[in-house]
């Protein structure tokens, strides 16, 4: 029993040198405080507190060592997981994929934990609702690199499926059109006579698609694509832009498409 007071009150002592270690801003030394603590609670079986003393390292380690924040979040989610906790489990996979993003550009890792989060959100019993919006999200990370990355046919899986999970709710309808129209994209880069049936298919499995803007550019960028005019396409996608600012994605995959036009070897979009 002393034995394990000695324990309690070395976690305390670590946990305390730990914020001090952070309000002097010395991220290494407050996250390997916070990781001797994690152990000790470890120690005293208390999974809860150590878990909890996992992600405090992996925060005050995100800010010095972006490669021991994922170690510790990894240490967090293991208990988490084990508990049954996989709702906050899918949290700290995102913090790890952002990490992978935005610190060590390893897009295939951040990829996968996406999809790990995706997973566990869509298993999220206690409101269906918002764990169905946030494993949403991750997909949709998801297909975006993976288009990037000319992963297309998992890309297109990913925007119909959230396409159609979507478009028979009334409170997310409206967003089924984007996803619809980038899937067509992804088909487009790949073949075109694809994307006219898939086009085709979504116009009939979602008839509020076709009045919609995204769905008229389409149909003119297959029309420029097909007659290899690449005047006429370029100007479809500037009428577009002019209403709907193009993001870093969409101008990728348009140049990616015009580029299958003939004569256009490194053409833009103006």
């Amino acid at each position: 029993f002393r034995g394990n007071t000695r324990v309690e009150e070395a976690c305390e002592m670590y946990t305390r040198a730990a914020n001090m270690f952070k309000i002097a801003k010395n991220w290494s030394a407050a996250g390997n405080a916070f990781c001797q603590a994690a152990k000790l609670h470890m120690q005293l079986q208390s999974k809860h507190d150590s878990a909890t003393s996992f992600v405090d390292a992996g925060n005050a380690y995100k800010k010095a060592d972006p490669q021991e924040a994922i170690n510790c979040l990894n240490a967090a989610i293991d208990i988490y997981t084990d508990m049954g906790r996989f709702t906050i489990a899918a949290k700290h996979h995102i913090t790890i994929a952002e990490i992978y993003e935005a610190e060590l550009v390893d897009i295939e890792k951040a990829i996968a934990h996406y999809e790990q989060a995706a997973d566990y959100y869509k298993g999220e019993e206690s409101n269906r609702q918002v764990g169905f919006v946030r494993s949403n999200k991750c997909l949709l990370k998801v297909a975006a690199y993976a288009a990037q990355l000319e992963q297309y046919q998992k890309a297109i899986e990913i925007y119909e499926q959230v396409g159609t999970n979507t478009m028979d709710n009334p409170l997310l309808k409206y967003s089924a059109k984007e996803y619809f129209f980038k899937a067509a994209l992804c088909h487009f880069i790949v073949d075109e006579l694809n994307a006219k049936l898939a086009l085709e298919k979504y116009e009939e499995m979602f008839p509020a698609f076709t009045d919609s803007r995204e769905c008229k550019l389409l149909k003119k960028l297959l029309e420029a694509h097909e007659e290899q005019n690449s005047e006429a396409y370029t100007e479809a996608v500037k009428e577009f832009d002019s209403i709907s600012r193009l993001d870093q994605w969409l101008t990728t995959m348009l140049l990616r498409i015009k580029k299958s036009i003939q004569g256009e070897g490194d053409g833009d979009l103006k």
